[in-house]
């Protein structure tokens, strides 16, 4: 008698069939307006890009950028930890977010509480994936421009003091870096995965912060993102076709 077949997960065929959806329309919608615009076969020149990386660790999740990036935006951290090669950064509800052991009641009031917002920077002394033994791990390729955009919303994210100086709190949870209070605010509906997903938008990057309530969602969109980009760069390479950025804001 043969073997029968596994049966999928509950919910497999709908997150499946939205990946295709998601991946086919954009894809679609990219090439009509390039056609419309008369970029088809252009042969633009493709600009110069920068590699930031989303790193999930279950339920957060957050953005790694190249030290230089901080420098040109005049990150606190960038001060303080002179020697680091990139950062990961966090963003998350203020208490909560720096308690040891935060416990059910803190998540609770800080999702169903709009309340002060912390960034989370971490230094690294090499590659994100040193770092990160083993976690899920997205590179994003943002052009130059884009990269600065991302650095400055993060820049501005900091809250100061009267004198312009940045708020610096405690020390980060793991490896060295430090808290800083942001100026922004959480929420249920602005987790630190919408934060992350927001960020990249400043980037250029057209995803839905509203549909990232969680890592899983912020990543599987993000991967459905970058896949068409994939997509869209190995048909450059088969026709004369502009090369896909993401959008300018």
């Amino acid at each position: 008698m043969p073997a029968t077949p596994p049966v999928p997960a509950p919910g497999t065929f709908a997150k499946t069939w939205l990946v295709v959806v998601l991946r086919s329309t954009a894809l679609a919608a990219v090439l009509a307006i390039d056609a419309a615009s008369g970029q088809v076969g252009s042969g633009a020149p493709v600009p110069p890009t920068l590699t930031v990386h989303v790193v999930s660790h279950g339920w957060h999740s957050g953005i790694i950028v190249p030290a230089a990036l901080a420098a040109a935006h005049d990150w606190p951290a960038r001060h303080e930890f002179p020697d680091a090669e990139y950062f990961e950064i966090g963003w998350g509800n203020r208490t909560y977010y720096q308690a040891a052991d935060p416990g059910w009641w803190l998540g609770l009031r800080a999702l169903l509480w709009p309340s002060p917002g912390v960034l989370q920077v971490v230094a690294l002394s090499g590659p994100p994936q040193a770092a990160f033994p083993g976690a899920p791990l997205l590179p994003v390729r943002l052009p130059h421009d884009g990269a600065h955009r991302l650095a400055a919303a993060i820049g501005a994210s900091h809250e100061r003091d009267p004198s312009g100086r940045a708020i610096a709190l405690g020390p980060s949870l793991y490896g060295q870096g430090r808290f800083y209070a942001s100026v922004e605010r959480f929420h249920l509906f602005a987790t630190c995965n919408v934060w992350v997903a927001r960020r990249l938008r400043d980037a250029g990057l057209d995803l839905l912060p509203s549909f990232a309530l969680t890592a899983g969602m912020l990543m599987r969109q993000l991967d459905a993102h970058l896949s068409l980009i994939h997509i869209y760069d190995r048909m450059c390479e088969a026709v004369p076709l502009r090369r896909l950025t993401p959008r300018k804001a």
